[in-house]
C-alpha cells in the first residue's frame, strides 16, 4: 500500500512571543516492510531546518524562531509505501519463553524492560496484572495476543479523558483513555514479564469498513514487543489489533516522552493554543522510485535555559 500523509500543526499565541525552539519528529521511518518515498517538512514563519537521528534512530528535526511571532505552523507532508502485513500465527511453542530469555540475555534491550517515565509499575496496574492473569503462562504471543484484546474489553477509548502527560493511574482508576494511555499501560504490563516492549508513534489509515476506536485525524500509537524468530511485532491495544499495513511508524522510543510529534520552548508572556490535522490517504504507486537522502547522526546541544514557557504537545489519540 502507498499512503499520502499531511501533519499540519499550528501554534496561536495570545501577545506575541520574542523566540521559539522547537524539536518535531514526524518524518516517517524507512526499514522493514515500511519505505519513506519522500518526505516535505515546511514551517511559517520561515525558519533554518536542522536534523540529527536519536538514540533509537528516529529522524529529529529542529530549529529556532528568534523574531516576534504570534503563530507558528509545521506542516509535514510524506509519500510511504507499506508492504502487506505478514501473518503470524495464533501461538509459539511453549519452549519460547526460553528462547526469549536467551535473545535478551545476547542482546541489548534493557531500555525497553526498565520503567520509564510513562510506564512505571503501580499498585493500580499491579492489580490489573492479576486482573488479566498477566504472567508467563502459555507462549509469548498467545499471551500478548490476549493482553491486546483484554485492554480493548476492559477499557473505554474517549478522547480528552486523559492530557499529554497523564500518569497511567489516571487511566487505570477512570477505565478509559486515549491510545497512548492504552500504550503505556501494554507496556509496563509486558516489561514486567521480561518482554521487551516499546512505544510507536505514527499514523493508522482509517477505512469505512474497519472498526477502529482511534480518532481519525490524529496521530495514533501502539507498542512493539520482541518476540523470538520475529523480532519486534506490534500490538494496538486501541482497536485489538496486530499492527499490519495500515499502521504507519514514524518514531519508537521507551514511552511518549521519547517521541512526541512536537516538543519546545518559547520566550514571552503569552497563552498558546494548539491544533492538529492529520490526513492519510491511498496513493499510486509513483512513477519512478524518489530516494530520500541518508541522513549523518549527531547530538545537538541542548535547548538553552534561558527560553520560558513550554509549547504544548499534542495528546496521541
Amino acid at each position: 500500500m502507498f499512503y499520502s500523509i499531511r501533519h499540519s500543526t499550528r501554534f496561536r499565541y495570545s501577545a506575541p512571543i520574542t523566540e521559539s525552539v522547537m524539536e518535531v519528529r514526524v518524518q516517517p521511518r524507512s526499514e522493514g516492510p515500511q519505505r519513506l518515498l519522500s518526505f516535505e517538512l515546511t514551517v511559517s514563519p520561515r525558519a533554518r531546518l536542522q536534523a540529527y537521528r536519536d538514540f533509537t534512530g528516529n529522524v529529529v528535526h529542529h530549529f529556532n524562531l528568534p523574531g516576534h511571532h504570534q503563530e507558528l505552523a509545521i506542516t509535514s507532508t510524506a509519500m510511504v509505501e507499506v508492504e502487506d502485513g505478514i501473518s503470524f500465527p495464533q501461538h509459539l511453542p511453549t519452549s519460547a519463553w526460553d528462547e526469549l530469555d536467551r535473545l535478551v540475555e545476547q542482546g541489548d534491550y534493557w531500555e525497553m524492560l526498565l520503567p520509564s517515565q510513562y510506564c512505571r509499575p503501580t499498585p493500580a496496574l499491579r492489580q490489573l496484572a492479576q486482573e488479566v492473569d498477566a504472567r508467563r503462562r502459555d507462549d509469548p504471543l498467545g499471551l500478548l495476543r490476549e493482553l491486546t484484546g483484554r485492554l480493548y474489553d476492559l477499557f473505554e477509548y474517549e478522547p480528552q479523558s486523559t492530557r499529554v502527560d497523564s500518569p497511567i493511574d489516571e487511566a487505570l482508576a477512570q477505565r478509559k483513555g486515549v491510545c497512548q494511555d492504552f500504550a503505556h499501560i501494554m507496556i509496563a504490563l509486558v516489561r514486567e514479564l521480561g518482554i521487551p516492549c516499546r512505544y510507536v508513534s505514527g499514523y493508522l489509515y482509517h477505512r469505512t469498513e474497519d472498526a477502529d476506536r482511534s480518532a481519525a485525524g490524529a496521530t495514533h500509537a501502539w507498542v512493539e514487543a520482541l518476540l523470538p524468530e520475529h523480532g519486534w511485532i506490534g500490538f494496538d491495544p486501541t482497536n485489538d489489533l496486530l499492527a499490519g499495513d495500515r499502521h504507519i511508524r514514524v518514531a519508537i522510543g521507551r514511552d511518549y516522552a521519547d517521541v512526541p510529534p512536537t516538543r519546545g520552548v518559547f520566550k514571552g508572556q503569552a497563552a498558546s493554543e494548539l491544533s492538529v490535522s492529520v490526513t492519510v490517504t491511498p496513493a499510486d504507486a509513483p512513477a519512478q522510485e524518489i530516494i530520500v537522502p541518508a541522513l549523518t547522526t549527531w547530538i545537538p546541544l541542548g535547548v538553552r535555559e534561558a527560553l520560558g514557557d513550554e509549547q504544548q504537545q499534542q495528546q496521541q489519540q
